[in-house]
């Protein structure tokens, strides 16, 4: 079944809609505005980046934009470009980003899916002038699960802090509960059953350039000003709404 928003290009399915039958089709929380500046031309392909919902440069100082023109522009393209060849030709070329993530073997073709996947889903978890704390029912659902904001931020940072290696720290809803939860390489929520609110990207490429191997600075950056909460909090709504 296809959506109005059914585009090959952006075949790219967030948090809520992971399992949907509809192939090629943009799910996003809290739909940002297109860049200021155009983006660099994507690889022929069904696969694209997702629309970097702000200018490069707007989360200077806590994320530069020279991060933010080798991450997006460099580490998220080669992805999708990689993605692009190892399908052109197969019947994956007309399946859905989650399916082909739900159904490859470990080895390239699933780790290019999970990282276009991944990396759309931490850009959309950023906003410039963001960070501080959520509000509304997702505010609530922190305080019941970890008691407190306080004590939700601290295990956060913990888990993005300890993550070994190379991965990503989430936010996700499971069985109706929260829970903070790493990830390694390219894995991914979506393969253990729960689904994602937000997610900090804790690959070196994602924050080295500007904090060097001072992991903790970037994530306390992230955290005082440049979490999307309305892109959590709209994820987590529909995620209760549809009985995650």
């Amino acid at each position: 079944m296809r959506s109005e928003l059914s585009i090959r290009k952006f075949s790219i399915l967030l948090p809520v809609a992971l399992f949907c039958a509809s192939r090629a089709v943009l799910v996003r929380a809290a739909e940002p505005a297109r860049a200021a500046e155009p983006q660099a031309q994507e690889a022929a392909g069904p696969f694209a980046r997702v629309p970097l919902g702000f200018p490069m440069n707007s989360l200077s100082p806590y994320i530069s934009e020279e991060t933010v023109e080798y991450h997006y522009g460099k580490h998220y393209k080669a992805n999708v470009d990689a993605l692009n060849k190892l399908v052109a030709g197969k019947p994956e070329a007309a399946m859905s980003l989650d399916k082909i993530i739900m159904t490859a073997a470990p080895g390239p073709l699933f780790n290019n899916a999970a990282q276009t996947w991944n990396h759309a889903f931490y850009f959309s978890s950023l906003r410039p002038d963001g960070g501080g704390e959520p509000s509304g029912l997702l505010a609530g659902a922190i305080n019941r699960d970890f008691g407190s904001f306080a004590k939700f931020r601290e295990a956060y940072a913990a888990a993005a802090q300890t993550l070994f290696g190379s991965g990503w720290t989430w936010l996700v809803l499971d069985a109706g509960r929260l829970k903070v939860v790493q990830t390694f390489n390219a894995d991914l929520p979506m393969k253990h059953g729960q689904t994602p609110l937000f997610v900090l990207d804790v690959w070196e490429h994602a924050y080295y350039i500007d904090y060097r191997n001072a992991r903790p600075k970037y994530i306390d950056a992230v955290f005082d000003h440049l979490i999307n909460w309305d892109f959590a909090a709209a994820n987590y709504a529909r995620a209760v709404a549809v009985g995650s």
